[in-house]
């Protein structure tokens, strides 16, 4: 199998970024809330409000505080009535960069990250000028030190598209429509990923390295930091050795 082995370069350290408990839980609990009122508030039924719940147990959010914002999605309690909209740019080197937001006021946000982009020598794009470089799929995460063999041999069966070690993780990916069916398969097989989520996958990498490097990985900083953002994505690669000097730099 191959085809995503450079995606742990290409997400830059995103778990390190998000060390802040609060900006974590904000995510998490607008993902909940749009996910309930797209889809409902049953998991059982809402595959996506299932990933949301999955993930915010997993980071030990409350459990009644999941309950209010599954219920604020459904109408149940009142609650900010969030939009997702999505932006699209070219940061330093001609990388292409995803954006996906949430929030209850789209004037602010596209402002805010038209300046991100503007100050931090990037360009906001119009729509459609960077989404078709990225593919969506779903992604299962195991720990490196997992039974390779055992995760490739239960994920194909359950039909996953592609399994890649990583080096920092073994990841199984799978069409997005798929991606629930083997998360159970995989643990009915008695293998526990460590999490399971949809992503962006780009189709093509762009290499930068040195100040241009430096530049673009500052670039998705600020972008992450806002507070209306959810994901960011970008098709970027970075050797490990310039990944080691910027990270002792930082």
């Amino acid at each position: 199998m191959s085809g995503h082995s450079k995606w742990s370069t290409i997400k830059f350290k995103k778990a390190l970024k998000d060390a802040k408990r609060g900006k974590i839980f904000t995510r998490l609990i607008r993902e909940i809330t749009v996910a309930a009122r797209a889809g409902g508030g049953d998991p059982a039924s809402n595959s996506r409000l299932r990933l949301a719940l999955d993930k915010a147990y997993g980071a030990n959010m409350a459990k009644d505080t999941i309950e209010r914002a599954v219920k604020r999605g459904t109408g149940e309690l009142e609650g900010v009535d969030y939009e997702e909209v999505t932006y699209e740019g070219y940061g330093p080197g001609g990388v292409a960069i995803l954006i996906e937001t949430m929030t209850d006021n789209k004037v602010r946000t596209v402002a805010e990250v038209r300046h991100i982009f503007s100050k931090r020598g990037g360009n906001m794009g119009t729509a459609g000028s960077v989404a078709y470089q990225f593919k969506k799929l779903g992604l299962i995460v195991f720990p490196a030190a997992a039974d390779e063999d055992r995760i490739l041999e239960a994920a194909l069966e359950a039909g996953a598209e592609d399994v890649v070690n990583e080096g920092e993780r073994i990841a199984v990916y799978t069409a997005p429509s798929d991606l629930h069916s083997v998360v159970l398969a995989l643990e009915a097989a008695g293998l526990k990923p460590e999490e399971s989520e949809m992503t962006m996958i780009p189709e093509n990498t762009i290499e930068v390295s040195g100040e241009e490097a430096e530049k673009l990985l500052r670039l998705i900083d600020f972008l992450e930091e806002n507070d209306d953002v959810q994901n960011v994505y970008a098709n970027y690669e970075i050797s490990d050795e310039e990944m080691a000097r910027l990270e002792a730099a930082s």
